[in-house]
């Protein structure tokens, strides 16, 4: 299909644009096995908090104190059967790493801060309007449900809506290209039988103002 026909006239593949990297290849279904089992995982996580009643706290002191306890009486019976111990690695974070993840932290909360400052001072309407929209949806979605099954939600949306969209690419990106193009006659039509009269009125009443 001719990129005119595509929407909003691009010319990358759904592939290119997601980054063409395994987040991609995850996300439209071209590593299936590694897909499913996402999706297994978070659907098995899903049912244990919320059929279970575990607390994401509950759970994860229950698996450390099963995996210290596992470890222990693998060392000790290694100690007694003459046995190696538990392989287990020597974990430690470098200098380097913690630095790297600092200054990282750092850029991003000071970019976070000075946004915050510019809306706070009304330098920026647009992004305070879209802030402002993005937090009232938030709490409106908030109120209908909480936030694991909101998270099991939008993983399953990220896993499915745009392999199917690939899949379906042509007559979706008509249909909505056809949608597009009615709404703008449908906004053409009111604005000349009803916006433009209004905007009039406001102007002719400025005037005798």
């Amino acid at each position: 299909m001719d990129s005119s026909a595509r929407l909003f006239n691009r010319e990358r593949t759904v592939h290119q644009i997601l980054g063409e990297g395994i987040v991609a290849d995850v996300m439209l279904w071209r590593q299936r096995n590694l897909t499913v089992g996402i999706l297994f995982v978070t659907l098995a996580a899903w049912v244990v908090f919320e059929r279970s009643g575990y607390t994401l706290l509950s759970l994860l002191a229950n698996v450390l104190l099963l995996l210290f306890v596992i470890l222990f009486l693998w060392a000790k019976a290694a100690a007694i059967l003459n046995r190696p111990p538990p392989p287990l690695p020597n974990l430690q974070l470098t200098e380097e790493v913690v630095n790297e993840a600092a200054a990282l932290v750092r850029t991003r909360v000071n970019t976070l801060l000075s946004v915050s400052h510019n809306i706070a001072l009304g330098k920026d309407p647009k992004l305070f309007l879209k802030v402002a929209a993005c937090l009232w949806l938030i709490s409106v979605i908030g109120g209908c449900t909480d936030v694991l099954t909101l998270g099991y939600t939008s993983l399953v949306i990220v896993l499915t809506v745009p392999a199917l969209y690939e899949r379906y690419e042509d007559p979706i990106d008509r249909y909505l290209i056809m949608g597009y193009v009615e709404l703008r006659r449908l906004y053409a039509r009111l604005d000349a039988e009803c916006f433009s009269k209004i905007r009039k009125w406001i102007l002719e009443k400025r005037k005798l103002n």
